[in-house]
């Protein structure tokens, strides 16, 4: 249990990171102020501020954020009437605000807020000392400090610097810099895992057999691992794929085998069991195909490309599969869905762990891609309307549709995680 619930925080830790450390880094380059970079939700336990940013660690392991200046979440603190105080240069420009009650600013002076400009003007004023007889105002600079309610102190944000601010092309790279950090992860996981495994397995695709499952059909009728098939019902076959085509349309019907072994050549009759297989019925016998074992340099690197250019194709396929054959919850896992594939990859050792990070990297990076608002698929979305347009869209629409999108994947996930439920533990 210990194992499995440290290797799901490690896992799903790694996989935000990774994905919110996109955002971060292409909002950077993109001239946006990321205000605060948090790993983990909740309490905040440690904090330090660096070039603009605040970087937190908060008390729940699971998640994290990067919070952009300008977008919707990362409103100001301040309200009018709310006392703060604020901590003054030697030119009287405000370096720091502290609205929280639970942060004392030392040498800091009292104020009653009534009105504040910290976008374009960069200004707050209030009733100094609790006076209302005068309202004063102080200029504030571009890199002023808010500490905010819980005690989080983080910079002002100036609107040359907010999201809004930079071009479309910008935002369209900090809102796929995401999802494309998932397929990053995604291939560095699985070429890690070829490393580990010491080579990469490549199928064959010949005709000879690789091994030969225990009990079955094969295993009784007397084929063993190295066997070549080269006649099923006297049609030639010389390859995996029409081995596998031919036995498939055999299911439940006696076949004879034309089979090299060692030095002989014999015949061998068995009956191909019928098992439905994505919805069809096809013939087997029991066999897997040879796999040649490549340690290579070039073989382990171009596994990650390859595999995680497999597994896209796989999830598309699914997403298809959904689209045409009706959707269905079942096809869908949640975080609980997830912790119990890291239980099972967690008992089969760090190998499996790892290729499991790769699989769910890259279901992460496509599912965020989806056009849904609130996601970054629906965001790369408003942003190329926006640029056919060539005005931005009304940010009380932009809101709305935010919200809609939200609510919809908010009420999804209590389905998917309650089918869940049902499904692994009842």
């Amino acid at each position: 249990m210990i194992v499995t619930i440290i290797a799901f925080v490690i896992v799903f830790g790694v996989l935000v990171f990774v994905h919110e450390f996109g955002h971060f880094y292409a909002a950077k380059k993109s001239g946006i102020l990321v205000r605060e970079f948090s790993i983990g939700m909740g309490p905040k336990l440690f904090a330090y501020h660096k070039n603009g940013t605040t970087y937190t660690w908060r008390l729940l392991p699971l998640g994290g954020y990067v919070r952009m200046a300008g977008l919707e979440d990362d409103e100001e603190s301040l309200k009018k009437g709310s006392p703060v105080t604020l901590l003054l240069d030697k030119q009287d420009q405000v370096t720091k605000i502290n609205t929280s009650q639970k942060k004392m600013l030392k040498g800091g002076l009292p104020l009653i807020v009534t009105d504040w400009d910290l976008q374009k003007e960069m200004w707050i004023e209030g009733y100094e000392n609790g006076d209302e007889s005068q309202v004063k105002r102080f200029n504030v600079k571009r890199d002023a400090m808010i500490t905010e309610e819980d005690g989080t102190e983080i910079q002002v944000a100036p609107l040359d610097v907010q999201y809004q601010s930079v071009s479309v092309p910008k935002r369209i790279f900090t809102n796929f810099a995401g999802p494309f950090n998932n397929f990053v992860l995604a291939i560095i996981a699985f070429g890690l895992v070829a490393m580990l495994q010491g080579g990469v397995q490549i199928p064959t695709n010949s005709n000879v057999i690789g091994t030969v499952q225990k009990d079955s059909i094969a295993a009784k009728a007397g084929l063993k691992a190295g066997d070549r098939i080269v006649a099923i019902d006297g049609h030639q076959v010389s390859n995996w794929q029409d081995l596998v085509s031919d036995l498939g349309d055999r299911g439940g019907k006696k076949t004879t085998l034309k089979v090299k072994q060692a030095k002989q050549t014999k015949e061998i009759q068995l009956t191909p069991k019928t098992v439905k297989q994505n919805g069809q019925k096809t013939g087997q016998i029991g066999i897997t195909e040879k796999i040649k074992n490549d340690h290579s340099i070039g073989a382990i690197l171009a596994f990650g490309f390859t595999q995680t250019w497999n597994i896209i194709m796989l999830v598309f396929s699914a997403i298809g599969h959904m689209i045409t054959h009706g959707f269905s919850l079942n096809d869908l896992g949640g975080p609980v869905a997830m912790y119990s594939m890291t239980a099972q990859a967690a008992h089969h050792g760090a190998i499996t762990v790892i290729n499991l990070m790769g699989l769910l990297s890259v279901n992460l990076g496509i599912m965020n891609l989806l056009p849904i608002p609130a996601l970054d698929g629906g965001k790369i979305l408003l942003n190329i309307i926006e640029g056919i347009r060539k005005k931005p869209m009304d940010p009380n629409k932009e809101v709305v549709i935010t919200m809609i999108g939200f609510a919809f994947l908010m009420i999804l996930m209590v389905l998917v995680t309650w089918n869940d439920i049902r499904r692994y533990f009842f």
